[in-house]
């Protein structure tokens, strides 16, 4: 049997048709999105199309069930009749900052964690709702329904019926859900967007079918509910306690699975439900892999160039060191700053350290993350590392040291579309539990460099000195 998986991100739509005996992808396309933090939904859909037409055309038989993974936090506002009231505000759109900070000071951190498992920053759903209520009111005025990018493009391909759904997964990003309830929470979302009561979308559970595909190409086949894309990474890759995974794509996130769910007030880790049942305690940053094209960029090489010259710097970068914050931060919450590069002399200032402290500075905040993740709870015995920036031999050597463990790096795949295809099987299938796929080609890099620890303690002087956290 062959299914589809689907990974609307921000940057593309990837379509990977999938064997579900085992897991082997057998046919795929992709097709971009447009840059940007507030995009037209039509645009997701175009691709979706694209993508999807020329996956099936190159699969070996017909596609019996679908499923997506989608970026989450976006917004996707419809007014009465199904239409999109405005481009979506995409989870990396931090004008919305002054609602997060105003709903923490209205309702409290503490009382906001405990009910959403969430602190709100600019990422999130119900702070870019509290942004339009405040900025663009007639806008507001026309929402009758709020979906997430997943939920909108899985209704889509159903040919957009009377219901609309979403999973516990992506719900848990949005600010007004409850991961200990599994419940929307309509009060905190009426809250914010000054007493208006959108409709929400009804949450299935993770192995449930959701509707009937009627796109040309895959017409008749199940659509399973979806998730988001950090819940569908961690299905792809099968995550068993005391995995965490490091992903580094256009953000940073960092995840592991849990069985109890996690209310941290400080708004580090975010509580989200995982797409299997249980819950995926989760750091997210801004700035991850442009971290490396933007150097690299500066100093007039590619991505392999910037590797080399790092893996030519000592460790520590001859004193330099970078605050990667290019697009502002999430974690920490500093939604307004820039990078600072911290330590400048007249003999460190040479391409390799730069592209070193480039390395760093984004591992730096990732090793943070991982120290939050086990400040919940989590048990941190091995990382896998994934994502584009992951392909860096300079990244793939200096993790280890600075993350203090062993670290195994799964052979590069669209993990996300294959986590969605994975629920496509198990939906499609009726059982208890999502097929046990086995993820291919991981090797291991040993974490035994002792300089980590120096590194790690440079970079927490230069935030501290900077930005006073």
């Amino acid at each position: 049997m062959l299914v589809l998986g689907i990974d609307s991100s921000t940057q593309s739509t990837k379509a990977l048709v999938v064997d579900a005996d085992d897991g082997e992808v057998v046919a795929e396309a992709k097709a971009s999105h447009p840059d940007g933090t507030e995009v037209n939904p039509a645009a997701w859909w175009d691709a979706a199309q694209s993508a999807i037409a020329e996956a099936v055309q190159k699969a070996p038989g017909r596609v019996e069930a679908v499923s997506v993974g989608g970026q989450q936090h976006g917004m996707v506002a419809l007014d009465e009749q199904g239409e999109v009231v405005r481009d979506a505000l995409l989870w990396n759109d931090t004008r919305s900052a002054p609602q997060a900070e105003a709903l923490v000071e209205r309702h409290g951190a503490k009382e906001l964690a405990t009910r959403t498992g969430l602190r709100p920053v600019a990422s999130f759903t119900i702070t870019k709702l509290a942004w339009l209520a405040q900025n663009e009111p007639a806008n507001a005025d026309r929402v009758a329904q709020v979906l997430l990018p997943h939920d909108w493009v899985g209704w889509k391909l159903a040919g957009q019926p009377e219901r609309t759904w979403t999973d516990h997964g992506d719900a848990s990003g949005t600010g007004y859900y409850s991961p200990t309830t599994g419940e929307w929470l309509p009060d905190l979302l009426a809250d914010a967007l000054g007493g208006r009561s959108p409709k929400l979308p009804t949450i299935l559970g993770p192995g449930e079918k959701a509707a009937v595909a009627t796109l040309p190409g895959i017409e008749g086949a199940t659509i399973g509910v979806g998730t988001g894309d950090n819940m569908a990474a961690a299905l792809g890759l099968g995550l068993e306690p005391g995995d965490v995974v490091v992903s580094l794509g256009t953000s940073g996130a960092v995840f592991a699975p849990a069985e109890q769910p996690s209310a941290d007030q400080t708004g580090t880790v975010a509580g989200f439900c995982d797409a299997t049942g249980r819950y995926l305690p989760l750091v997210c940053t801004l700035n991850a892999a442009r971290v490396l094209s933007s150097t690299a960029q500066m100093l007039d090489t590619d991505l392999e160039g910037l590797s080399r010259l790092a893996l030519s710097a000592e460790p520590g970068a001859g004193g330099l060191s970078l605050l990667p914050y290019l697009e502002g931060e999430r974690t920490p919450n500093l939604p307004e700053a820039t990078g600072t590069l911290t330590g400048l002399t007249g003999a460190n200032m040479t391409p390799q350290n730069l592209a070193r402290a480039a390395v760093e500075g984004m591992l730096c905040g990732m090793a943070d993350a991982i120290e939050a993740l086990r400040d919940t709870g989590a048990d941190v015995r091995r990382v896998l590392l994934i994502g584009g920036a992951a392909r860096s031999e300079a990244v793939q050597a200096i993790a280890p040291g600075l993350f203090g463990v062993d670290v195994d790096i799964p052979e590069p795949a669209e993990y996300v579309a294959l986590g969605a295809a994975k629920q496509a099987a198990w939906a499609h299938s009726g059982a208890a539990a999502p097929p046990a796929w086995e993820v291919a080609g991981t090797r291991r890099e040993v974490g035994d460099d002792t300089t980590g620890p120096a590194v790690r303690a440079a970079y927490a002087r230069a935030r501290n000195q900077v930005h006073g956290i």
